[in-house]
C-alpha cells in the first residue's frame, strides 16, 4: 500500500454535496438488486418468487415511510436538502422516475418470467380466460359461499359518499348501467375487500386435477362482479390500492402513558394520508381522475400495474407449497462445539467466550442460556431488551415463568419499533401481568440495543452472564438473517451492561463504560476518533486499513472522515447491504475506498466495525449502522469481540469472506450505480454458500 509521508497534505477541498448519493434513492436501488434475484434462474423458482414479493414489500415502506415524510416536509416548507444537495421538490419527481422504472421491471418479472416458469412446474396463477368450466363453477360456488356473504359493494351518490379505504387493502372500483330500484341510472360502486377473506384461494385438485392452481382475490371479485349488483350491467372493474402515511407521531414529552398514546394513534394508521394510488393497468383515465381527487392525490402518485395491485400477495404461497425441489435445500444450524459436550452453559461460559453466526449457527443456544436461567436457583435477576420479538418466540414464555418463580425479571420494550407497535403494546402487557418490570425505553430514542443479562450467585459472589448481539430476539428471523451473538461473562462488559440497563430503568446521568460503545453518547464519537486514528497511522506511514459490514451509511460526517482518511492513504472496503451515502472511486478523494453490497439467500443484517490499528486490530460488532438514527437517536450497543480466535473468526467469516464474494456481490461505483461481480478467471465464490458448508455441512450451491 503507497505511504505518505507525515508533512505531505492529506485532504483537499470537498464540495460537499457532490461528494454525497442521495438516501432515498440508493435505497430504491438496493431493490432492483433483489429484484435481480427474482430474475435469476441459478436460483429455486419459488425463492425466485418470495424475492418478487420482498420487492413488493419493501416497496410499501418505501411509500409508507420515506416517501411519506418527504411529501409531508414538501406540503409544509420544512424540507431542508440533505447532504446531497437535493430539496423534497427535485427529490421527489426523480423517486417517481426511478420507481416506474422498478414497478415495470417488477410486472415484467411476473408477467414474462416467473408466470411461465412457475407454470411449466404445474403451478399456475389463473386468470378468467384460463379456467376451465369446471374450475369456474367451483369459483362460482366459492365465491357466492364464502366471498359474497361478507362483502359490502357500496354504490356512489350524493347519499352514499366515497368511503374510508383502508391503508394497502384490496378495492374494486365498478361501473354500473341502468337504473336502480329507485329509479336512479347508473354509477360508479366500490368493493371492499374485508383483510379477512385470503388473497389467493387454491383451486381443489379434485377440481383443478394435476398441478397447483391458484386465483388472485382480485381474478375472483371481478370475474362476479355482477352478483354483487343484480339488476345492473356491469360496464368495467378496476382493481385499485391506497397506500398511506404509515408514520406514528407521539409527542412523547407530553404524554403520560406511552403505551396508550400509541395505541390511540395506532387505531388511525390504517387510514393517514395518501401517499400512492396503485391500479389495474386497464383503468380508464376518467376512474383514475375520480381516485384522484377523492384521495385528494396528484397524477405523480398513480402506479399502473400490469398484473394484481397485491402482488406481494403471490408470495404465500412459497410456505404452502411442498415443492422442496423449487427450494434453497434445507438446512440445519449447528450449535458451537463448546456448547456440545452436555456441560451446563453458565460452566462454560464462566471459562470462555461463545460466539454465535446465525442462521448457521442455532438461536436455540439463547433460549437454552435463558431456560437454563429460568431453571437455576441461583439465578437472582435476569434484564432484557425485545425491539422485535416475534409472534411464537419461546423467550417470552421464559421471561414469565423467571418471574413467575419470584427472579427479578426486567425488559425493556421499544414500543416505537416500526410496524411491530401493536404486537409490542400487547407482549408489554403479558409480561407486566406476569410480574415483570417492563420499561418502554427512553423518551425521544428507540431502544435498539439487543442485550440480555442474567445475574448469579456463585460462591458467595455475584457474576455476570450476557448476550450482546446484532440482529433481533426474533426466532424466525435467526434462520433468514446473518447476525452475530457473544455470549460472554467477562466483567467488564457485564458491568458495562449492568449501568446501561440501570440507565434505561432508573433514567440516570451519564455512565462511564469501560468496553462498549454506548450510542447516542460515546459511538458516534468513537468511530469518527477511529477513523482519525487510522489516518493518522497512514501518515506517518504505519498499517492502516478500515472494513466495515452495515446496512446503511448515510451519515455525513462519518463519510466525510472516511473521505479524509482514505486522502491520507487509509484502504477502506465497506460492506453496505442497502442505501449508502458515499461515492466511491472519486478521483482525489475516495479512490482508496471499495463499496458493495451482498444479495443471496439470507438477509445480510450483522454489523461489524474493523479498524487495523497499526497491526493490533480491534473488531467491533454492534447494533448500528452508521446512520444519524442510530449514531444519534437511538439506544446502541457496539461489543468488541475479546478472545482472539473468535475475532478472528469475526474477520474472517464476516469481513475477509465477503469482500473474497463473486457471485452475489454487486459492486458501487462513484455515480451510484451497482454492477454484479462475476468470478472471470477466478473460481466462484458465494459467502453466503461457504458459510453453510462450512458451520452446517451443506454441498448444495444455490
Amino acid at each position: 500500500m503507497p505511504r505518505r509521508q507525515a508533512n505531505q497534505p492529506v485532504v483537499k477541498e470537498m464540495p460537499q454535496p457532490e461528494l454525497f448519493l442521495n438516501r432515498e434513492l440508493a435505497a430504491l436501488e438496493f431493490n432492483f438488486r433483489v429484484l435481480a434475484q427474482a430474475r435469476d434462474t441459478s436460483i429455486p423458482l419459488l425463492e425466485r418468487l418470495r424475492f418478487l414479493s420482498i420487492v413488493a414489500n419493501n416497496l410499501d415502506e418505501f411509500f409508507e415511510v420515506r416517501v411519506a415524510m418527504l411529501k409531508q416536509r414538501h406540503q409544509f416548507g420544512s424540507a431542508q436538502p440533505g447532504p446531497d444537495g437535493m430539496t423534497s421538490a427535485e427529490l421527489l419527481p426523480r423517486i417517481r422516475e426511478r420507481v416506474l422504472e422498478l414497478v415495470r421491471a417488477q410486472y415484467s418479472t411476473w408477467q414474462d418470467e416467473l408466470g411461465p416458469a412457475l407454470a411449466a412446474e404445474d403451478i399456475h396463477f389463473l386468470t378468467r380466460k384460463q379456467w376451465t368450466p369446471h374450475q369456474r363453477r367451483w369459483l362460482q360456488g366459492y365465491f357466492e359461499n364464502e366471498v359474497l356473504p361478507v362483502l359490502s359493494p357500496l354504490g356512489l351518490d350524493p347519499a352514499h359518499p366515497f368511503p374510508r379505504i383502508l391503508n394497502k387493502t384490496l378495492n374494486i372500483a365498478v361501473v354500473l348501467q341502468g337504473r336502480d330500484a329507485f329509479g336512479h341510472e347508473g354509477h360508479m360502486a366500490l368493493v371492499r375487500a374485508p383483510r379477512s377473506l385470503p388473497r389467493i384461494i387454491r383451486i381443489p385438485e379434485e377440481v383443478s386435477g394435476k398441478g397447483d392452481n391458484y386465483v388472485f382475490l382480485a381474478e375472483l371479485l371481478q370475474s362476479f362482479v355482477d352478483m354483487m349488483f343484480p339488476g345492473f350491467k356491469v360496464a368495467g372493474s378496476y382493481q385499485f390500492r391506497v397506500t398511506r402515511n404509515s408514520e406514528l407521531i407521539v409527542e412523547e414529552e407530553e404524554v403520560e402513558n406511552l403505551a396508550l398514546a400509541l395505541s390511540e394513534e395506532l387505531l388511525g394508521r390504517g387510514y393517514a394520508r395518501p401517499v400512492r394510488l396503485e391500479i389495474g393497468s386497464d383503468c380508464p383515465q376518467s376512474i383514475v381522475s375520480m381516485l384522484i381527487s377523492n384521495f385528494e392525490l396528484e397524477e405523480t402518485d398513480v402506479y399502473r400495474c400490469d398484473g394484481p395491485v397485491n402482488i406481494i400477495r403471490a408470495g404465500l404461497v412459497y410456505d404452502e407449497l411442498e415443492r422442496p425441489a423449487l427450494k434453497f435445500p434445507r438446512f440445519v444450524p449447528t450449535l458451537p462445539t463448546a456448547l456440545g459436550n452436555g456441560r451446563k452453559m453458565f460452566e462454560t461460559l464462566s471459562q470462555r467466550d461463545i460466539l454465535l453466526h446465525h442462521p448457521y449457527e442455532s438461536f436455540g443456544a439463547v433460549v437454552d442460556l435463558l431456560r437454563e436461567a429460568v431453571q437455576d436457583t441461583d439465578v437472582l435477576a435476569i434484564k432484557q431488551t425485545l425491539y422485535r420479538a416475534g409472534k411464537d418466540t419461546p423467550l417470552v414464555d421464559l421471561l414469565v415463568e423467571a418471574a413467575r418463580n419470584g427472579k427479578d425479571v426486567t425488559v425493556v420494550i421499544e414500543l416505537r419499533a416500526r410496524f411491530d407497535e401493536e404486537a409490542n403494546i400487547r407482549l408489554a402487557t403479558r409480561l407486566q401481568e406476569a410480574g415483570v418490570q417492563v420499561v418502554y425505553g427512553v423518551v425521544g430514542f428507540k431502544t435498539h440495543a439487543k442485550m440480555m443479562l442474567i445475574v448469579r450467585r456463585e460462591s458467595g459472589h455475584l457474576r455476570r452472564y450476557v448476550h450482546l448481539s446484532t440482529g433481533n430476539y426474533h426466532q424466525a428471523n435467526s434462520r433468514l438473517y446473518t447476525d452475530i451473538g457473544l455470549m460472554t461473562s467477562h466483567p467488564e462488559i457485564g458491568e458495562d451492561i449492568h449501568k446501561v440497563f440501570q440507565q434505561l430503568s432508573g433514567l440516570g446521568p451519564m455512565i462511564s463504560l469501560k468496553r462498549l460503545l454506548h450510542s447516542p453518547f460515546t459511538l458516534y464519537k468513537s468511530v469518527l476518533e477511529k477513523i482519525e486514528r487510522e489516518a493518522e497511522h497512514a501518515r506517518q506511514g504505519r498499517p492502516a486499513r478500515i472494513v466495515a459490514k452495515l446496512n446503511a451509511l448515510n451519515e455525513s460526517h462519518v463519510v466525510e472522515a472516511l473521505y479524509a482518511a482514505a486522502q491520507a492513504g487509509v484502504e477502506i472496503d465497506l460492506i453496505v447491504r442497502g442505501a449508502c451515502a458515499l461515492r466511491p472511486g472519486l478521483p482525489g478523494i475516495s479512490e482508496r475506498i471499495r463499496v458493495r453490497s451482498i444479495v443471496g439467500r439470507f438477509l445480510e443484517h450483522s454489523r461489524v466495525y474493523w479498524f487495523a490499528n497499526d497491526d493490533a486490530p480491534e473488531i467491533y460488532c454492534a447494533s448500528a449502522d452508521w446512520m444519524e438514527r442510530n449514531l444519534m437517536r437511538r439506544i446502541e450497543i457496539g461489543f468488541p469481540i475479546l478472545d482472539p480466535a473468535l475475532a478472528a473468526r469475526v474477520y474472517d467469516e464476516t469481513l475477509a469472506n465477503y469482500l473474497a464474494d463473486n457471485t452475489q456481490a454487486w459492486l458501487l461505483d462513484s455515480d451510484g450505480h451497482y454492477t454484479r461481480a462475476t468470478p472471470g478467471a477466478d473460481a466462484p465464490h458465494s459467502a453466503q454458500q461457504t458459510l453453510l458448508e462450512r458451520l452446517c455441512g451443506a454441498t448444495s450451491s444455490n
